[in-house]
């Protein structure tokens, strides 16, 4: 058993790339040893930014010899399919052995497969994986570039090292050889490294100057960064998409801190932290109070003689981006939010839905809506239109068309710059949230206005036009702005009818788009409380229920009632009730009984009974009812208005308990009653007295949806 190196050499490859090279590598050179029949246990895949770096352990010196057969067509078959037979395997016609299969002599092609040196199989393989290599970009380069036939690789490559033990598996990919020689530092070491074997690659390229783990350089970078900013008593923003791209930048890390002007300062953090971690991969740094910092924190490539001389070669160029960045600051505040916002105008929405400037308009209607009708509670009505028409001001400002992360949050600094009320800022700076499942919440009446009516205003616009989710494909983020609709909605306590919204926004078919959108509210909805650990089929009861109400819409009901319904559903009462009316819903069903009385009475049968086919059932009891049956109905006239009281308070945890007081007695009835007696009073009686058992329940949720 040996040990296999393969070290791919190249120029500088992409940071962004490099985690997806070390599972393309993985994945290549497995499905090779696959192919030859070779076990691979686990592998050890390292990156730098000038070499992808693979070591598998303990593999065979050669592959076992085996033997293999396959059937072929009968004996007698056309000369054709004989003849292509042996082509496909390889053999002579005269080779092929003939075996009796149940009465008839067929064709068999028996292959005696040689084993093979593991050198030999690898030889294949590296060419093999290089060729199929897949890159987000890739490039020719040479004199060979001229023929789209020449390789593709990332960057041209330089050098292969292909070790099995210490013997060099010798290969030729695009007129590089491989060896076992390599290259350290580019600047901090000259002249080749002579590999000797796995055990001494990593060991050797660290006497180069070269950390050849990309886990270890990113750690070094975590821990050094950290540090140099406690020595100068500050404290590092953490940043660990930072840490990794730099970790794909360098081969010798070093974390040094430099400081910029206190006159930039000025300019909003989040900018400072933009320019400085997007333009040059820095580190900034927070004082003790937690403010912003003037300081910066790079990663050099080199183990500088004087740290100052480089420190101070950083600063110089981010002081350059950082004077862009106050030029773009004072530029954009020369020119008020609404100014801004009138060249909106100018840029299309989408071509079925006019301007920006339109979306904002049916933005600001909205919001202000939610504020009148008080679906929002304590919102200002002209604050939140107010704030509709100018969130999206910022789109056109100089310093956004630089930073597009910062829409929204330069709204907000450019509203409070030029004094606009505060509860504006704030709901120009958070609109946009929550974007994401850890995102912030908004809880302030005038952004939560502003968010749901951009929310509902994507949600309402593409469904209009028909442009929907379908499958993995969601162009226009509907799925998300559902998403954040309902964490709107549930963080805030709203109740908000989906089909008044629509009308409100300016649907002209009756509420119609609202109930599409609802719908597709509902789904996610149920992917939401699904990922929470509540049931498919409980989400489903409490959704058909309101859905064949007068709330259609109200997402916060089929909410708290599934909740409710899975907590009542965990313990025993919850269990055997749904055992009761599950049994109760088959016998009506065989019965073909759908008549369901709306009550029972012990001392008057026919009140509040309208249906014609009941009122002839109670005219002809004829019997003393059993005790069992007596309790049952007992039980449904003390459950049935506390169930009915709690539904109409939406407390769904109160109407559950009243359901549960209905256990015993429904236990109790198919215990000691026949349902089916020969009586046909009797059997009509109990049946109706079921059938007001099942609409009891359904009153609280659709059973009939609930699995087990």
């Amino acid at each position: 058993m040996s040990d296999f190196l393969l070290e791919i050499r190249s120029e500088e490859i992409p940071a962004r790339m490099q985690a997806g090279a070390r599972t393309e590598l993985e994945k290549l050179f497995r499905r090779e040893m696959d192919a030859a029949g070779v076990a691979v246990g686990e592998l050890t895949i390292w990156s730098t930014p000038r070499r992808l770096a693979l070591i598998a352990r303990d593999l065979p010196e050669a592959t076992e010899a085996v033997s293999e057969e396959a059937k072929g067509p009968p004996v007698g078959a056309p000369d054709q399919a004989v003849d292509g037979f042996c082509r496909k395997l390889g053999v002579e016609r005269g080779d092929l052995e003939v075996r009796d299969i149940k009465g008839r002599e067929t064709y068999f092609a028996v292959k005696n497969v040689p084993g093979r040196a593991m050198t030999g199989l690898l030889a294949e393989a590296i060419p093999a994986i290089i060729r199929d290599f897949s890159w987000p970009k890739s490039m020719r380069w040479g004199e060979a570039s001229i023929s789209t036939e020449s390789l593709k690789w990332v960057r041209p490559l330089s050098g292969i090292v292909a070790l099995l033990g210490d013997t060099i598996v010798e290969c030729e990919v695009h007129g590089v050889t491989s060896g076992a020689v390599t290259l350290g530092h580019r600047f901090h070491h000259s002249g080749d490294i002579t590999i000797g074997g796995a055990d001494d690659y990593a060991v050797k390229l660290r006497a180069g100057h070269v950390i050849v783990d990309h886990e270890e350089r990113a750690a070094m970078i975590r821990t050094g960064a950290a540090k140099a900013a406690s020595d100068a008593g500050l404290t590092l923003v953490e940043d660990e998409g930072l840490v990794i791209e730099n970790a794909g930048l360098t081969e010798w890390p070093v974390p040094l801190l430099g400081r910029f002007e206190d006159d930039y300062l000025d300019v909003p953090p989040e900018v400072i932290q933009l320019t400085a971690r997007v333009n040059q991969k820095y580190f900034v740094c927070e004082d003790g109070q937690g403010k912003l910092a003037n300081a910066f924190i790079c990663n050099s490539n080199i183990d500088p003689v004087d740290p100052a001389v480089v420190v101070d070669g950083n600063r110089k160029v981010l002081a350059a981006r950082l004077s862009d960045a106050r030029f773009f600051w004072e530029l954009d505040r020369k020119t008020s939010l609404s100014d801004h916002a009138k060249k909106l105008e100018r840029i299309t929405f989408h071509e079925k839905l006019g301007t920006v400037a339109d979306k904002v308009e049916r933005v600001a209607k909205l919001a202000e809506w939610l504020a009148t009708e008080g679906i929002v509670p304590e919102c200002d009505p002209a604050l939140a239109r107010q704030a509709a028409e100018l969130c999206k001001a910022d789109l056109v400002t100089e310093m956004v068309g630089e930073f597009p992360e910062l829409q929204g949050l330069m709204g907000g600094y450019y509203a409070r710059a030029e004094g606009l009320p505060d509860a504006v800022a704030d709901a120009i700076r958070d609109h946009y949230k929550p974007v994401g499942q850890g995102d912030d919440v908004p809880t302030a009446p005038v952004t939560v206005a502003v968010s749901l009516a951009d929310k509902l205003d994507n949600l309402f616009s593409f469904f209009k036009i028909d442009l929907l989710p379908t499958g993995s494909k969601d162009p226009f983020a509907l799925r998300r702005a559902g998403l954040s609709y309902l964490r709107l909605s549930q963080e805030n306590q709203l109740e908000l009818l989906l089909s008044s919204a629509a009308r409100a926004w300016g649907d002209a078919f009756e509420g119609s788009l609202g109930l599409r959108v609802a719908d597709f509210l509902f789904d996610r909805l149920g992917v939401q409380l699904k990922d929470e650990g509540v049931r498919h089929d409980l989400i489903q009861a409490s959704r058909a229920w309101v859905a064949g109400s007068d709330t259609d819409g109200r997402l916060d009901r089929v909410e708290a009632r599934a909740r409710a319904l899975a907590d009542f559903l965990r313990g025993d009462d919850g269990t055997n009730l749904l055992s009761g009316y599950k049994r109760a819903a088959n016998i009506l069903k065989k019965e073909d009984w759908s008549a369901e009385p709306e009550h029972t009475g012990d001392e008057d049968p026919m009140e509040n009974v309208d249906d014609p086919e009941m009122r002839e059932v109670y005219a002809q009891l004829s019997y003393t009812r059993e005790a069992a049956e007596k309790a049952l109905i007992d039980a449904l006239d003390e459950a049935e208005p506390q169930a009915a009281a709690a539904i109409t308070g939406e407390d769904f945890a109160a109407a559950m308990a009243a359901l549960s007081s209905l256990r015993g007695p429904i236990d109790a009835f198919f215990e000691e009653v026949t349902v089916n007696d020969e009586n046909p009073s009797k059997r009509s009686a109990r049946l109706a007295l079921l059938a007001r058992f099942r609409a009891a329940v359904h009153n609280v949720a659709d059973f009939s949806r609930i699995e087990g």
